[in-house]
């Protein structure tokens, strides 16, 4: 559905995109992760046919950006991060011009905005002028504009961008019915947790390359080097260091608090297993073995500290 081949942006001596390849199937959530000037938002507006590649090209839908950017723009919905509003316009009016911009009839306007409305949980203020709306309101009108020709691609720059707590789990929501529609999202996001929710895959990309890209937990498993373990005990806490310092696997074990101790592990899961039979076997009074899970905002500052370092 989405496909870029060596896809690059220079402006003079800076390249803001360098050889990017992707390729995201039909259907996928993918979730775009990287700083401000990472090139997020530049490939996004390459997608959109704003703004022609140095380098390299694109296709969605099967369609060249650069040689047919018309055919393209019909598939998809391009909601970019920075975006205007027409203050004098009243939501639904709102909606009503820019269907009737896409082409669509004033029956299929009437039809179709209802239901938009009630995507983005905006029915009750389909008679609010835009300018009276809460920035999180006018984050999901821009979303319900981006839908007003049922685009098969979705192209969302930062959606989340500068909402509070309760404006970010609506617009998730809305994503995720989005989702159960079928249609093919790529989303920008600083917010990481969020993205490892709802995204099928993500891409990390730092200086114009993508440096990472998989499913999260397959990220995870190529950046942890080692495992970090959590045991409760009830008693014998200087015997249960000492058995697991004695465990080659065991690295820089440390007494946490409340009967806790922690420390990294090398070896793979199947040794992982001996080690607690073994524990049991040597009457280590163990509440809890628990293994430690690497969130998605780990693996980004884990992923660019190498780039930098490198």
């Amino acid at each position: 559905m989405i496909e870029t081949v060596n896809l690059t942006k220079k402006y003079g001596s800076f390249t803001a995109l360098n050889d990017l390849n992707l390729s995201i199937s039909d259907g996928t959530v993918f979730g775009f992760v990287g700083q401000n000037g990472a090139g997020k938002s530049t490939t996004f507006q390459i997608l959109a046919t704003l703004m022609a590649p140095t380098n390299g090209t694109a296709f969605v839908n099967g369609v060249d950006v650069t040689k047919d950017p018309e055919k393209v723009r019909k598939v998809i919905g391009y909601m970019p991060d920075f975006f205007g509003v027409y203050d004098q316009f009243k939501t639904e009016e709102y909606l009503d011009f820019y269907g009737a911009s896409y082409g669509l009839s004033a029956r299929e306007r009437e039809e179709v905005i209802p239901q938009l409305l009630e995507l983005v949980n905006l029915s009750n203020k389909r008679d609010s002028y835009v300018d009276l709306l809460s920035r999180g309101m006018k984050q999901r009108l821009c979303l319900a504009r981006s839908l007003i020709h049922d685009p098969k691609v979705l192209i969302l720059d930062e959606p989340a961008s500068g909402l509070d707590p309760r404006a970010r789990i609506e617009m998730r929501e809305i994503l995720k019915e989005l989702k159960t529609m079928g249609k093919t999202i790529i989303i920008s996001s600083h917010i990481l947790p969020e993205l490892a929710e709802m995204c099928d895959e993500i891409g990390v990309i730092d200086n114009g390359k993508l440096i990472a890209t998989g499913t999260v937990s397959e990220i995870q498993l190529k950046l942890q080097q080692q495992k970090v373990i959590i045991v409760m005990v009830t008693r014998d806490m200087e015997k249960t260091i000492r058995f697991f310092e004695d465990d080659p696997d065991v690295i820089n074990v440390q007494r946490g608090s409340n009967g806790s101790i922690q420390f990294g592990y090398k070896g793979s899961d199947e040794d992982q297993q001996m080690l607690i039979k073994k524990a049991v076997m040597a009457d280590i009074p163990m509440l809890s073995f628990k293994q430690l899970e690497t969130n998605l905002e780990d693996v980004f500052m884990e992923i660019t500290k190498g780039v930098e370092e490198g």
